[in-house]
Protein backbone atom coordinates (compact mmCIF):
# COMPACT_ATOMS: atom_id res chain seq x y z
CA UNK A 1 0.00 0.00 0.00
CA UNK A 2 1.55 3.25 -0.95
CA UNK A 3 2.57 6.07 1.71
CA UNK A 4 2.84 9.98 1.85
CA UNK A 5 0.99 12.62 0.84
CA UNK A 6 -1.60 12.36 -2.29
CA UNK A 7 -0.38 12.99 -5.87
CA UNK A 8 -2.35 15.59 -7.68
CA UNK A 9 -2.98 12.47 -9.96
CA UNK A 10 -5.00 10.91 -7.20
CA UNK A 11 -6.59 13.77 -6.07
CA UNK A 12 -7.79 13.60 -9.86
CA UNK A 13 -9.18 10.44 -9.47
CA UNK A 14 -10.68 11.11 -6.09
CA UNK A 15 -13.23 14.06 -7.87
CA UNK A 16 -13.88 11.41 -10.68
CA UNK A 17 -14.82 8.77 -8.09
CA UNK A 18 -16.63 12.06 -6.24
CA UNK A 19 -18.44 12.97 -9.71
CA UNK A 20 -19.31 9.33 -10.18
CA UNK A 21 -21.11 9.23 -6.42
CA UNK A 22 -18.16 6.76 -5.46
CA UNK A 23 -17.83 5.80 -1.57
CA UNK A 24 -14.95 6.70 0.31
CA UNK A 25 -14.40 3.00 0.49
CA UNK A 26 -14.37 2.23 -3.30
CA UNK A 27 -12.32 5.88 -4.22
CA UNK A 28 -9.86 4.53 -1.59
CA UNK A 29 -9.78 0.21 -2.66
CA UNK A 30 -8.96 2.21 -6.56
CA UNK A 31 -6.23 3.83 -5.39
CA UNK A 32 -4.93 1.36 -2.76
CA UNK A 33 -4.84 4.28 0.19
CA UNK A 34 -6.57 3.25 3.24
CA UNK A 35 -10.42 4.99 3.54
CA UNK A 36 -9.55 7.38 6.61
CA UNK A 37 -6.96 8.95 4.13
CA UNK A 38 -9.25 9.38 1.32
CA UNK A 39 -11.97 11.10 3.54
CA UNK A 40 -10.17 13.13 5.64
CA UNK A 41 -9.02 14.24 2.05
CA UNK A 42 -12.38 15.14 1.18
CA UNK A 43 -13.38 17.02 4.41
CA UNK A 44 -10.77 18.95 4.70
CA UNK A 45 -11.14 20.32 0.95
CA UNK A 46 -14.19 21.29 0.59
CA UNK A 47 -16.33 18.47 1.06
CA UNK A 48 -17.77 15.96 -0.78
CA UNK A 49 -19.53 18.59 -2.47
CA UNK A 50 -17.25 21.24 -2.84
CA UNK A 51 -14.19 19.24 -3.75
CA UNK A 52 -12.17 19.84 -6.60
CA UNK A 53 -8.58 18.34 -7.02
CA UNK A 54 -6.36 21.29 -8.07
CA UNK A 55 -8.04 23.18 -5.04
CA UNK A 56 -6.64 20.55 -2.56
CA UNK A 57 -3.78 20.18 -4.43
CA UNK A 58 -2.55 24.18 -3.78
CA UNK A 59 -3.90 23.69 -0.15
CA UNK A 60 -1.87 20.33 0.36
CA UNK A 61 1.51 22.86 -0.64
CA UNK A 62 0.34 25.38 1.93
CA UNK A 63 -0.40 23.67 4.72
CA UNK A 64 3.13 21.69 4.38
CA UNK A 65 5.15 24.88 3.78
CA UNK A 66 3.51 26.34 7.09
CA UNK A 67 4.45 23.39 8.57
CA UNK A 68 8.33 23.33 7.65
CA UNK A 69 8.02 27.06 8.49
CA UNK A 70 6.55 26.34 11.99
CA UNK A 71 8.71 23.43 12.49
CA UNK A 72 11.99 25.97 11.39
CA UNK A 73 10.50 28.27 14.22
CA UNK A 74 9.97 25.59 16.69
CA UNK A 75 7.11 24.27 18.47
CA UNK A 76 4.48 27.02 19.53
CA UNK A 77 4.76 28.05 23.52
CA UNK A 78 2.11 26.06 25.16
CA UNK A 79 1.19 23.30 23.43
CA UNK A 80 1.05 21.50 26.26
CA UNK A 81 2.89 17.93 24.09
CA UNK A 82 5.56 17.58 26.79
CA UNK A 83 6.45 13.66 26.79
CA UNK A 84 4.40 12.89 24.21
CA UNK A 85 4.42 11.78 20.54
CA UNK A 86 3.95 15.20 18.47
CA UNK A 87 3.29 13.87 14.82
CA UNK A 88 0.96 11.01 16.40
CA UNK A 89 -1.05 13.79 18.62
CA UNK A 90 -1.22 15.95 15.44
CA UNK A 91 -2.03 13.29 13.31
CA UNK A 92 -5.14 12.19 15.99
CA UNK A 93 -6.10 15.98 15.74
CA UNK A 94 -6.77 15.93 12.03
CA UNK A 95 -8.70 12.65 12.13
CA UNK A 96 -10.82 14.01 15.04
CA UNK A 97 -11.10 17.09 12.99
CA UNK A 98 -12.15 15.47 9.89
CA UNK A 99 -14.54 13.31 11.62
CA UNK A 100 -16.42 16.49 13.62
CA UNK A 101 -16.37 18.30 10.39
CA UNK A 102 -18.16 14.51 8.69
CA UNK A 103 -20.87 15.23 11.68
CA UNK A 104 -21.71 18.84 9.93
CA UNK A 105 -19.28 21.28 11.72
CA UNK A 106 -17.39 23.83 9.39
CA UNK A 107 -13.42 23.06 9.16
CA UNK A 108 -12.77 25.99 11.96
CA UNK A 109 -15.34 25.17 14.19
CA UNK A 110 -14.10 21.26 14.34
CA UNK A 111 -11.01 22.46 14.35
CA UNK A 112 -11.14 24.83 17.54
CA UNK A 113 -12.91 21.51 19.37
CA UNK A 114 -10.59 19.54 18.65
CA UNK A 115 -7.77 21.53 20.38
CA UNK A 116 -9.86 21.89 23.75
CA UNK A 117 -10.89 18.17 23.31
CA UNK A 118 -6.93 17.53 23.16
CA UNK A 119 -6.02 20.22 25.65
CA UNK A 120 -5.32 18.98 29.20
CA UNK A 121 -7.19 21.59 31.16
CA UNK A 122 -10.34 21.61 28.29
CA UNK A 123 -10.13 25.21 28.60
CA UNK A 124 -8.38 27.75 26.08
CA UNK A 125 -8.53 31.89 25.16
CA UNK A 126 -8.76 32.99 21.98
CA UNK A 127 -5.45 34.07 21.69
CA UNK A 128 -4.15 30.54 22.78
CA UNK A 129 -6.61 28.72 20.28
CA UNK A 130 -5.13 31.77 17.76
CA UNK A 131 -1.71 30.66 18.55
CA UNK A 132 -1.85 26.87 18.51
CA UNK A 133 -4.41 27.15 15.44
CA UNK A 134 -1.78 29.64 13.47
CA UNK A 135 -4.72 31.72 12.71
CA UNK A 136 -6.50 35.04 13.33
CA UNK A 137 -8.50 35.46 16.64
CA UNK A 138 -11.14 36.87 14.50
CA UNK A 139 -12.25 33.26 12.88
CA UNK A 140 -11.28 31.40 16.25
CA UNK A 141 -14.16 33.92 17.71
CA UNK A 142 -16.64 33.16 14.77
CA UNK A 143 -16.14 29.55 15.26
CA UNK A 144 -16.86 29.41 18.86
CA UNK A 145 -20.05 31.65 18.55
CA UNK A 146 -21.62 29.06 16.85
CA UNK A 147 -20.12 26.14 18.89
CA UNK A 148 -22.11 28.09 21.91
CA UNK A 149 -25.21 28.27 19.88
CA UNK A 150 -24.90 24.33 19.59
CA UNK A 151 -24.47 23.69 23.52
CA UNK A 152 -20.77 22.62 22.56
CA UNK A 153 -18.83 24.90 23.94
CA UNK A 154 -19.12 27.49 26.81
CA UNK A 155 -17.48 30.60 27.88
CA UNK A 156 -16.03 32.32 31.41
CA UNK A 157 -14.34 35.02 32.11
CA UNK A 158 -11.02 34.35 34.10
CA UNK A 159 -9.55 36.26 36.27
CA UNK A 160 -7.46 38.41 33.85
CA UNK A 161 -10.96 39.27 32.54
CA UNK A 162 -10.23 37.11 29.18
CA UNK A 163 -12.77 34.87 27.88
CA UNK A 164 -12.00 31.66 28.00
CA UNK A 165 -13.68 28.93 25.95
CA UNK A 166 -13.99 25.49 27.90
CA UNK A 167 -15.47 21.75 26.97
CA UNK A 168 -16.29 20.17 29.75
CA UNK A 169 -18.18 16.67 30.98
CA UNK A 170 -21.57 18.60 31.82
CA UNK A 171 -21.51 20.27 28.26
CA UNK A 172 -21.94 16.65 26.62
CA UNK A 173 -25.18 16.01 28.27
CA UNK A 174 -26.16 19.53 27.79
CA UNK A 175 -25.55 19.19 24.15
CA UNK A 176 -27.10 16.04 23.46
CA UNK A 177 -30.47 17.15 25.74
CA UNK A 178 -30.46 20.50 23.09
CA UNK A 179 -30.11 17.88 20.15
CA UNK A 180 -32.97 15.46 21.29
CA UNK A 181 -35.22 18.76 21.79
CA UNK A 182 -34.21 20.18 18.72
CA UNK A 183 -37.11 18.41 16.98
CA UNK A 184 -39.63 19.85 18.72
CA UNK A 185 -40.44 22.65 16.86
CA UNK A 186 -40.96 19.98 13.87
CA UNK A 187 -43.26 17.58 15.54
CA UNK A 188 -45.15 20.87 16.47
CA UNK A 189 -45.18 21.82 13.03
CA UNK A 190 -45.99 18.56 11.56
CA UNK A 191 -49.60 18.09 13.87
CA UNK A 192 -50.57 21.39 13.03
CA UNK A 193 -50.23 19.85 9.45
CA UNK A 194 -52.60 17.08 10.33
CA UNK A 195 -55.28 19.52 11.63
CA UNK A 196 -54.59 21.42 8.32
CA UNK A 197 -54.56 18.50 5.80
CA UNK A 198 -57.23 16.87 8.07
CA UNK A 199 -56.97 13.61 9.90
CA UNK A 200 -58.41 11.58 7.35
CA UNK A 201 -55.98 12.05 4.68
CA UNK A 202 -52.72 10.22 3.56
CA UNK A 203 -50.35 13.24 4.14
CA UNK A 204 -51.93 14.07 7.38
CA UNK A 205 -51.37 9.99 8.53
CA UNK A 206 -47.74 10.57 7.24
CA UNK A 207 -47.29 13.29 8.77
CA UNK A 208 -48.37 12.29 12.25
CA UNK A 209 -46.12 8.92 11.85
CA UNK A 210 -43.03 11.39 11.43
CA UNK A 211 -44.52 13.51 14.60
CA UNK A 212 -44.88 10.00 16.84
CA UNK A 213 -41.83 8.98 15.58
CA UNK A 214 -39.30 12.24 16.53
CA UNK A 215 -41.33 12.16 19.90
CA UNK A 216 -40.52 8.81 20.44
CA UNK A 217 -36.82 9.42 20.20
CA UNK A 218 -36.73 12.97 21.70
CA UNK A 219 -37.91 10.84 25.01
CA UNK A 220 -35.57 7.89 24.18
CA UNK A 221 -32.71 9.70 23.92
CA UNK A 222 -33.79 12.42 26.87
CA UNK A 223 -34.26 9.58 29.26
CA UNK A 224 -30.55 7.44 28.05
CA UNK A 225 -28.97 10.96 28.68
CA UNK A 226 -30.47 11.50 32.29
CA UNK A 227 -29.39 7.84 33.35
CA UNK A 228 -26.04 7.96 32.30
CA UNK A 229 -25.47 11.42 33.22
CA UNK A 230 -23.53 10.22 35.75
CA UNK A 231 -21.43 8.15 33.42
CA UNK A 232 -19.17 11.65 32.81
CA UNK A 233 -18.73 12.64 36.10
CA UNK A 234 -16.88 8.92 37.49
CA UNK A 235 -13.53 8.04 37.32
CA UNK A 236 -12.77 5.35 35.06
CA UNK A 237 -11.36 1.96 35.97
CA UNK A 238 -8.24 1.17 34.88
CA UNK A 239 -7.69 -1.17 32.09
CA UNK A 240 -5.77 -4.54 32.24
CA UNK A 241 -3.08 -3.29 30.25
CA UNK A 242 -2.87 0.00 32.33
CA UNK A 243 -2.58 -2.61 35.86
CA UNK A 244 0.36 -4.43 33.76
Amino acid sequence: MPGGRLTQQERQQIALGLADDLSYAEIARRLDRPTSTVTREVMRNGGPIGYRADLAHRATERRAHRSRAAAARGPASGDGLEGRDTDAVTEYAETLTTVLMASGLSRMGARVLTFLFITDSGSLTASELALKMRVSPASVSKAVAFLETQSLVRRERDERRRDRYIVDDELFYQATIASARANDQLVAVARQGVAVLGPDTGAAARLENVARFLDFISESVTRAADQARAVLHSTPEPSAADQD
